[in-house]
């Protein structure tokens, strides 16, 4: 072996040094990057176009609504508007904005070019008008109202910094609408730039600004310095794209990644066992079942949907796979105000099972489809195979002979909300605004106006009584009275058993010991994260 003189070696390793920032003020400092692991890519990433967590992980970072969720809160405080105030009979929100905001692409931020961007939203003569595009699922008519039946919000500019809404009927949930990523406020000059679709590039005020999307692989994007926030304390976020669990959890311990989105329960302990890792745990604002063709098939028939609920063991599915998840019994979480502590889950009972189902002249049982994904969800940290595999055994013990077929999460949710599909299908949900009619209004409620479900009642539930029941308390601000209307609806809706109701998990993330800052928020998305700082 050649024999190298010390001297080289010194020369070697400060050099080394110096390539590396670490010779002393004239070395550049390393940048601070900060990736993380999600299990699928996103759909899109304008806020008014989409609803996938996925999309909205990444969106959370680069948008401000005009009032942000609180850090690690479904609280409404300040976001682009400082303060605001609402009219005595509801209807009427008048918004102070920021001043000196600018969009990530120099455009001021400031009444107008907010007006701009939501008028897409509200106003069906504008050339991007979004409920006017095929294929894109938006929460505009929920948060603004629908101009189809005469309940969509007037905008007023009233001058450069102020900004005023009128609604037609008082809105209880529309500020903590307001808050949620799908409304993240775009730059109108992006979305005149790219054509009404800037949804592959999104610009925005937040901390973080788009740099590029590479499909199936990473979304990258670097610090705001200029963030009315305060300059976020890493330098860069990579969104990583890792659909298997153990390869994340993998790339987590060697430090590929700081933080996991999506962590199945078989992991919890390898987390918490290592001391360079920290396990984060909360309640969620979740709910998981098996969605059924509500009006299509043996389905038709609610003692059939009643049927399926008592077939599948659920308490045992939840503490074999699910850590010991709570058992679902409606339509929302426990957690949340408005949730029917008189309604229990379903029993387990093979025998009223079939006794259902010869009522309904089906003795003998049916064939059907299952539609499933692989990936996790922030409702389903397993992912919808497992579940699926799980309770096509327990149904075939009362004679339903059910078909899996499985499919990638975007062709999945394009087919799950845009086509009609006939069996079951893998649902859930994870709250948006921490309001119960973002659970079940979103996922149970019939748009009168429309004639059809809404996007995400994928079950094409329809109850015209239950849908009374929703519409009434979204109309009062009396939370009293509201909780009471919709303790209501989720006996209906249990009754109804438009899904095989599974369960409420915990909100879950890992991430490295020298992530700091980190706060889980009810609404899954990574709010405030130019707060975190890695050590």
């Amino acid at each position: 072996m050649k024999r190298v003189s010390h001297w080289l070696v010194l020369v070697t390793v400060a050099a080394g040094l110096l390539a590396l920032g670490g010779g002393g003020p004239a070395g550049a400092q390393p940048q601070k990057t900060l990736v993380i692991a999600i299990g699928a890519d996103q759909t899109g990433l304008d806020p008014q176009t989409v609803q996938n967590n996925e999309s909205g992980f990444v969106m959370s970072t680069i948008f401000d609504s005009v009032v942000n969720y609180k850090p690690g809160s479904s609280e409404v405080g300040p976001g682009l508007a400082e303060s605001w105030t609402v009219s005595p009979d509801g209807k009427v929100f008048t918004f102070k904005l920021r001043r000196g905001v600018k969009f990530h692409d120099g455009t001021p931020m400031n009444a107008r070019t907010v007006a701009d961007d939501l008028d897409r939203a509200i106003n069906p003569n504008n050339p991007c008008y979004v409920l006017a595009r095929k294929g894109v699922d938006t929460y505009d008519d929920f948060t603004f109202g629908s101009v189809t039946d005469n309940t969509v919000a007037k905008m007023d500019v009233v001058d450069e910094y102020t900004l005023r809404f009128t609604l037609p009927d008082p809105s209880a949930p529309f500020l903590s609408s307001l808050a949620m990523t799908w409304q993240g406020i775009m730059s109108p000059a992006a979305t005149k730039q790219y054509n009404c679709d800037a949804s592959q590039h999104p610009v925005g005020t937040g901390p973080f600004k788009f740099v590029e999307a590479v499909r199936n692989d990473h979304i990258t994007l670097d610090a705001n310095p200029d963030y009315w926030g305060g300059r976020p304390k890493v330098d860069r976020i990579i969104f990583k794209i890792v659909p298997e669990s153990a390869t994340r959890m993998l790339m987590l311990e060697r430090n590929e990644v700081q933080i996991l989105a999506d962590v199945p329960p078989s992991d919890y302990a390898r987390v918490q066992n290592n001391k360079a890792l920290q396990l984060y745990k909360q309640p969620g604002l979740t709910i998981l079942g098996v969605g059924m063709s509500n009006d299509l098939g043996p389905f038709k028939d609610r003692r059939v949907r009643q049927a399926m609920n008592y077939a599948v063991d659920k308490d045992a599915i939840n503490q074999g796979l699910y850590a010991g998840a709570t058992t679902a019994s409606q339509g929302m979480p426990p957690v949340l105000w408005g949730y029917n502590k008189g309604v229990s889950p379903y029993p387990y009972d093979v025998a009223q099972a079939k006794a259902l189902l010869a009522e309904a002249g089906l003795p003998n049982g049916f064939s059907t489809e299952m539609m499933v994904y692989a990936n996790p969800r922030g409702y389903n940290p397993i992912g919808g195979a497992k579940l699926g595999e799980a309770v096509q055994s327990y149904l075939a013990k009362v004679g339903i002979n059910v078909k899996i077929t499985q499919y990638e999460w975007g062709a999945y949710l394009d087919r799950f909300r845009h086509q009609p599909w006939e069996g079951f299908a893998i649902t859930g949900w994870s709250g948006d605004n921490g309001d119960p009619d973002n659970f079940l209004g979103d996922l149970f409620e019939w748009d009168i106006a429309k004639g059809r479900a809404r996007t995400n009642n994928t079950s094409r539930h329809h109850n015209p009584a239950y849908d009374r029941l929703l519409r009434d308390a979204r109309r009062t601000t009396d939370q009293t009275k509201r909780e009471k209307l919709y303790e209501q609806a989720n006996k209906l809706l249990h009754d109804d058993a438009p899904w095989i109701f599974m369960n409420h998990t915990n909100q879950v993330r890992a991430a490295r010991a020298n992530v700091k800052g980190f706060l889980l928020n009810p609404l899954q998305m990574f709010f405030h994260i130019e707060l975190v700082s890695l050590e």
